[in-house]
């Protein structure tokens, strides 16, 4: 029942004291920044899947965080779509000095945007090193995970 910017601008009213017209043009600048800022009074279902995921990151960002932390990201989207929230979320990186934690079994999203990864295995790390450490494991559940992955390893 909320715009973008309405929802945009939730955790700002919520969470600061911030005046109006701060509100404003702290979320206009995140819509911009993100290229939504033309969606600002439509409702979310009114735009587009990746442009639900962009307003999505400008509310996310609006408090100016440390670090983000992505749950299955790219889960249910097609593979294009995906390779852009890749971008997406490197871009955020760069661009606001943010850290990202995504945790995700897309392992082309890892290998594209990953700097460490940390593979679990029953509730524990398995493996922790960078992707290409990751493709000369002989760890066998690393291994095994990476192939049915379509992954190749160096190993096998």
């Amino acid at each position: 029942s909320l715009s973008v910017f309405d929802n945009v601008a939730f955790p700002l009213r919520e969470h600061t004291r911030m005046k109006r017209k701060e509100v404003r043009e702290r979320v206009m600048q995140r819509l911009s920044d993100l290229n939504v800022a033309q969606a600002e009074r439509k409702l979310p279902g009114q735009i587009s899947g990746g442009m639900q995921k962009r307003v999505a990151l400008a509310r996310a960002l609006v408090l100016e965080p440390e670090i983000l932390v992505y749950d299955e990201p790219t889960s249910g989207l097609d593979p294009v779509s995906s390779r852009i929230v890749d971008d997406l979320i490197a871009e955020t990186s760069n661009k606001f000095g943010v850290t990202s934690v995504v945790i995700t079994h897309d392992m082309a999203s890892v290998f594209k945007i990953g700097h460490r990864v940390n593979m679990l295995y029953q509730g524990a790390i398995e493996e922790s090193c960078t992707p290409n450490e990751i493709l000369k494991t002989k760890n066998k559940v690393v291994v095994d995970f990476l192939q049915a992955s379509g992954v190749q390893t160096e190993t096998h």
